[in-house]
């Protein structure tokens, strides 16, 4: 009777318990909505930051009109209360640019020798350098900048070219700016020594996840080891590369205490190479302490909500190329 009793109650709770597939829809629910909430609060937070600026800059925006400021060449906080951040836009597209170009090589070399070439032990060390580099705080890099690359550059570039001008071209002397090792050629210097660990790590995780049947159907062809590498690997992970280059590109964007320390910050035009010059982020940083005029205060904050347009349309370009390339990535042997 016991018995009886005992399979009844339990038969009565199995009906009672709700069937295993209620707990996966659930628990799918669940993780959906915690995703969706996390996602929308950082879509949000990236909006909220946006409209700061925006509204914290609108006063020099109605003063000076927006593509008025953007095409600005003046910038004087002191007497004039014009603004305009022509040189900055320019000295940032222009360093970060350079920056690329000067670190996008050397960078997929590494990569591909780490990848490809290295003995395990010795990528493992090429490796934890590469980490390291981009470990390293840009302040230190900045310091390292200012008391090792600087007074290098000043006796081998500026020096010479400066004393070059003084005797064959005096009126270039504005233009070239005080010969202390300071300019945009340090600050690019910089940026590129800055920027490669990350198009570097992206290159080689790219060629590491190329298909070992790619590699086969070349040598299967006969080609060479640098055959193979140049024809079936490189087009198959150039999606993974040029994700690597954009990112670098926007952190060179970006990059604020090394390029500061570095780049001379001179806030007007005519541009020289090898003279000092200015980007958005170091002038908000010189700048935004000292700044008491409420449209000067606007100003820096107005140059914040440009360079957060820069840096949207960049990753927007880099989100869109990689989509392209990565379509038609496979399709190289």
């Amino acid at each position: 009777m016991a018995t009886a009793i005992n399979q009844t109650s339990t038969s009565e709770e199995i009906l009672r318990r709700p069937p295993a597939i209620l707990y996966r829809w659930l628990g799918d629910k669940i993780f959906s909505t915690v995703i969706v909430l996390l996602g929308s609060c950082i879509i949000l937070l990236a909006v909220g930051m946006a409209w700061l600026l925006y509204t914290e800059g609108s006063m020099a925006l109605e003063e000076f009109g927006f593509f008025g400021f953007l095409k600005g060449r003046t910038w004087d906080p002191a007497v004039l209360l014009e603004f305009g951040t022509w040189p900055f836009l320019f000295g940032t597209l222009v360093t970060s640019a350079a920056a690329l170009m000067l670190s996008l090589f050397p960078a997929v070399a590494v990569a591909v020798f780490s990848a490809e070439y290295a003995p395990r032990w010795l990528a493992g060390i090429i490796d934890n350098l590469v980490q390291l580099i981009a470990a390293v705080p840009s302040v230190v890099i900045g310091i390292w900048g200012i008391f090792v690359l600087a007074p290098w550059l000043r006796d081998t570039i500026y020096m010479p070219v400066y004393f070059w001008t003084e005797t064959n071209a005096p009126g270039m002397m504005p233009i070239l700016g005080n010969p202390m090792g300071y300019g945009m050629t340090t600050a690019t210097i910089v940026l590129a020594l800055m920027i490669v660990p990350y198009t570097t790590a992206l290159t080689k995780d790219a060629i590491k996840s190329v298909p070992a049947a790619q590699r086969e159907a070349a040598r299967a062809l006969g080609a060479t080891r640098w055959e193979v590498i140049r024809m079936a690997v490189l087009p198959y992970a150039r999606s993974g590369i040029m994700a690597g280059a954009i990112l670098s590109l926007g952190r060179a964007i970006g990059e604020t205490m090394a390029v500061a320390m570095l780049i001379g910050n001179k806030n007007t035009l005519p541009f020289s190479i090898f003279g000092a010059g200015s980007t958005m982020p170091s002038v908000i940083v010189n700048e935004f302490r000292e700044a008491v005029e409420n449209l000067h205060v606007s100003s820096l904050l107005a140059i914040g909500f440009i360079l957060f347009i820069l840096a949207l349309i960049i990753n927007l370009i880099a989100a869109f190329i990689t989509c392209k390339l990565s379509i038609s990535g496979g399709q190289t042997v």
